[in-house]
């Protein structure tokens, strides 16, 4: 009777416990299991650590991704003390490939293969998107200069320091003289053709898609032999001593990059010099996360060294070669610092929401280049072989 009592009784429990495994049950069993891969825990106390406020976290993750961890974050859904740590770690430890395939990567893929994305009736819908947001924004983010792209942190214990750096290197890579006509193509605020004018004497043309872009970078290059443009780069005419295109090229897309290409080269003089600096990626893809497609930079690619080399076959020499992964890491840190020392002046105009979005592109990005996913390659490049037609 006691072998019989006691298997019945075990029976019951197991039938008890099966029953209490819920879908539910298994979503927040899978997070944690695919975390911990990374060594974050939830509702740890780690900086690292997840806290999870709203039990809906363990849905949107599964059966979105990289799309409703953002969205999820955006929502107050949970926190995280160091969101840089923690997704260096997640990046490191590639977690992206154990979470389910979304359909909104799907889409992204679908869209970026049968579909143009960065064609010139889309460019400036996109440029607006992100650079529109507002000057005041950007001018409590970025340096004194407003230059937004990488710094160059060498001998720099700050950031005007290290974006000055940064500055004063292109200008000698390409070995600007008093009068060097010179073509920037994606010009952001003025910061960079505003400096070659003021400190080298260059002729500078810029053009940007960015109405408050422009208006601020005509502004501060009062005075100067600076001309600023709204125009396509597929619109340029004319050649110039020299090209520079500073975290502009993550915009063109890859159905697009050879034709960039041939038109810098069409555009540059025969002993001239581009300097091209962008972020790159280790391996070739075809669309953006989705997450950083539909908040931060819509329609936006990050090139691999690959596409790179296929774009520039036969048109141009690489001079020269310069990886500054690491210093990016740094100025993102250092971006998101001034932003949020100047969130009270920004906070009634953008609103919680935003800060949230805000501070998971920075900060994400951050952990993105630690983790060595992700490069800031330097190129000089010199035209070799006939123009391009």
């Amino acid at each position: 009777m006691g072998d019989r009592h006691t298997l019945v009784s075990e029976g019951l429990e197991a039938h008890l416990f099966r029953g209490a495994i819920t879908p539910e049950t298994k979503r927040k069993t899978r997070t944690r299991e695919v975390l911990a891969l990374a060594d974050i825990r939830i509702n740890g106390d780690r900086p690292w650590d997840i806290a999870v406020h709203d039990d809906r976290f363990y849905l949107a993750v599964p059966q979105r991704g990289s799309l409703g961890m953002g969205e999820s974050y955006m929502d107050a859904w949970w926190d995280c003390p160091e969101l840089d740590q923690m997704f260096c770690r997640i990046f490191t430890a590639d977690l992206e490939r154990q979470v389910p395939f979304g359909w909104e990567l799907a889409l992204s893929y679908l869209k970026a293969f049968f579909l143009n994305l960065q064609i010139k009736a889309r460019a400036s819908g996109n440029v607006h998107r992100h650079y529109d947001i507002g000057n005041d924004l950007y001018a409590r983010m970025l340096d004194r200069r407003m230059v937004y792209s990488c710094a160059n942190w060498e001998r720099a214990s700050s950031l005007d320091e290290a974006q000055e750096n940064n500055l004063h290197f292109v200008c000698r890579k390409l070995h600007l003289r008093p009068n060097s006509e010179l073509l920037d193509i994606g010009c952001g605020w003025g910061s960079f053709a505003k400096f070659a004018a003021e400190n080298y004497g260059a002729k500078v043309l810029g053009i940007t898609l960015s109405g408050e872009q422009l208006q601020l970078a005509r502004q501060n290059c009062t005075g100067l032999p600076v001309e600023i443009r709204l125009q396509d780069y597929r619109d340029v005419r004319g050649q110039f001593d020299h090209i520079v295109s500073l975290g502009m090229f993550e915009h063109v897309g890859y159905k697009n990059y050879r034709t960039y290409m041939e038109i810098v080269h069409r555009c540059l003089k025969k002993d001239g010099l581009f300097v091209l600096g962008t972020i790159g990626t280790n391996l070739s893809t075809r669309s953006m996360d989705p997450w950083m497609d539909k908040y931060i930079f819509p329609n936006a690619l990050l090139p691999s060294m690959k596409q790179i080399g296929a774009s520039i076959d036969g048109l141009f020499i690489v001079e020269e070669l310069q990886n500054w992964g690491p210093y990016y890491d740094r100025t993102l840190m250092a971006w998101f610092r001034n932003f949020q020392e100047h969130w009270g002046a920004l906070a009634s105009r953008y609103g919680e929401r935003f800060y949230r979005m805000w501070k998971y592109y920075l900060l994400a990005s951050a952990g993105y280049f630690r983790s060595r996913r992700i490069q800031r390659w330097q190129f000089l490049l010199a035209p070799t072989g006939p123009s391009a037609t």
